[in-house]
C-alpha cells in the first residue's frame, strides 16, 4: 500500500448513549483540537487536564492559550503533565498559573520510582464531560495530514460516569504534588477508584503487583471470551497474556493489529518477535499501514476497552494509565464496524510472509527489542535503530 494514502475518512460519527452517558468516538485529529478547545472554552466551574505528553507546538500553545483564558475567568484549572514524556518546560506552563491555575510535571525520583510514568491522557470539564484516549497533545496527533501524523481515537463523554473520572484525578494529582508520596498509597488509589461494577467502568493500572485492575479484567475477558480484536500500536505483552491470546486463537476469532509505522523501531521490531506464536495458533495479524499508528482499542465479545494503556509489559504493569470498560453489545458493533475499515488500511501478515521476513538476523533484533522494550523506558527505545523494516 502507498503510505501516502490518508486512513479512509468515516462514514458516520460513531456515538451511543450507555448508562446514562452519551459516548462519542473521535477519529479525527482535527475534530479531537477542535473538541478540546472548545471543551476548554465552555468550562465555567473546573478543567481537570491530565497527560503524557504536552508540546509546545502550535496545538501545545493553542490548548495553553485556552488554559489560560478559562483560569483568568474564574474556571479552577489543574494540569498534571508527565515531565519526562513531554517536553513543556516550567516557563511554558507558568502563564497558566500567573493566570490562578495550577500545574504539576510527573517527576519520579531516582531510584525504583523512576520507572514510572504517567502515560494517562484524560481531561474532565465541570465534572460533566470529559475526553479519554491515546492521542497527546502535540500537532502530529490532533492531524489528519503529513507525513508524520499520527492515528489515533478520543472518546468523549456526557454525563453521570464523568464524576468518577475527576474524582480519580484529584486523587492522583495530590499523590503527585507530595515530594515523598507512597507507592503503596498509589496502588490502594489505583484499586479503590478502579470501578467492577455496571456497563461503564473506569478501570486504572499501574505498579501493582496484583489484581491490576484494568490487566486483570482484560485478561479474564481473553481467557473467557469467544472474540477478540485489538489494535495496539506498541505489542510486546508478557508471555501470559500472550498464552491466553494464544489459546483464544485456537478456539475462536482474534485479529491484532499493530504498527508498520512509528516514531520507535525497537517497538515494532518487539511485535514482530511475538508473530511466530500467534500465528502458529490461528490469531490473525495486520500491520497498519497509511500512517503512524497510535490507537489503543480492545473488543472483547461484546464489552469495549478505550483508553491510554498499550497492550506492552509497561502500559500493562509499570505505567500509569486510564481505560474506560464499556459492556454495550450496540456500541462494540459500531466499534468492530471501525475496525473492519482499519483493516482495509492494513496488511495482513501471513504465516509465509512472516517466514519470509524472519532471516537470522532480523529475528536476533526482534528478540533483542522485545527484552528491551519490556525492560527500557519508551522514550529511550525510540531514540534506537533496530532495522525493523520487512
Amino acid at each position: 500500500m502507498d503510505e501516502r494514502v490518508l486512513p479512509s475518512a468515516p462514514v458516520e460519527r460513531i456515538a451511543a448513549t450507555v448508562a446514562g452517558t452519551r459516548l462519542e468516538l473521535l477519529e479525527s485529529g482535527t475534530d479531537r483540537l477542535t473538541t478540546l478547545l472548545d471543551l476548554i472554552d465552555s468550562a465555567r466551574v473546573s478543567v481537570r487536564l491530565l497527560f503524557y505528553m504536552l508540546t509546545p507546538d502550535a496545538a501545545g500553545e493553542a490548548v495553553c492559550d485556552a488554559l489560560v483564558r478559562a483560569a483568568r475567568r474564574g474556571v479552577a484549572v489543574r494540569v498534571l503533565i508527565d515531565g519526562f514524556g513531554s517536553s513543556a518546560t516550567p516557563a511554558f506552563l507558568q502563564p497558566i498559573a500567573n493566570a490562578g491555575g495550577s500545574f504539576i510535571l510527573f517527576h519520579p525520583h531516582i531510584g525504583r520510582r523512576y520507572l514510572l510514568r504517567n502515560h494517562q491522557k484524560m481531561v474532565v470539564v465541570d465534572e460533566r464531560r470529559a475526553l479519554i484516549g491515546g492521542a497527546n497533545i502535540d500537532q502530529q496527533y490532533l492531524t489528519d495530514r503529513g507525513p508524520d501524523h499520527w492515528r489515533d481515537l478520543w472518546l468523549m463523554l456526557d454525563g453521570a460516569a464523568v464524576a468518577a473520572g475527576a474524582r480519580y484525578f484529584d486523587a492522583i494529582y495530590r499523590w503527585s504534588s507530595q515530594p515523598n508520596a507512597k507507592i503503596r498509597s498509589l496502588r490502594r488509589m489505583i484499586r479503590r477508584h478502579s470501578q467492577h461494577k455496571g456497563a461503564l467502568q473506569w478501570r486504572f493500572s499501574g505498579p501493582v503487583p496484583r489484581r491490576n485492575p484494568w490487566p486483570t479484567q482484560i485478561a479474564k475477558e481473553i481467557i473467557a471470551g469467544t472474540r477478540f480484536d485489538l489494535i495496539a500500536a506498541y505489542f510486546s505483552p508478557p508471555f501470559a497474556m500472550l498464552r491466553r491470546i494464544a489459546r483464544l486463537g485456537r478456539r475462536g476469532q482474534v485479529r491484532i493489529v499493530t504498527a508498520a509505522r512509528s516514531d520507535n523501531d525497537a517497538t515494532i521490531a518487539a511485535a514482530r518477535h511475538t508473530y511466530a506464536k500467534l500465528l502458529r495458533n490461528r490469531v490473525e495479524m495486520y500491520e497498519y499501514q497509511p500512517a503512524k499508528l497510535h490507537t489503543k482499542l480492545a473488543i472483547v465479545d461484546d464489552v469495549v476497552h478505550i483508553g491510554s494503556s498499550n497492550f506492552d509489559f509497561r502500559s500493562l504493569y509499570l505505567n500509569l494509565e486510564v481505560m474506560l470498560r464499556i459492556d454495550d453489545a450496540g456500541f462494540a458493533a459500531q466499534l468492530r464496524a471501525y475496525f473492519e475499515r482499519e483493516l482495509t488500511d492494513s496488511l495482513r501478515v501471513t504465516p509465509e510472509l512472516h517466514r519470509q521476513r524472519a532471516g537470522l538476523l532480523r529475528r536476533l533484533k526482534w528478540t533483542i527489542s522485545h527484552w528491551l522494550v519490556t525492560g527500557v523506558d519508551y522514550t529511550v527505545t525510540r531514540r534506537l535503530s533496530f532495522g525493523a523494516e520487512a
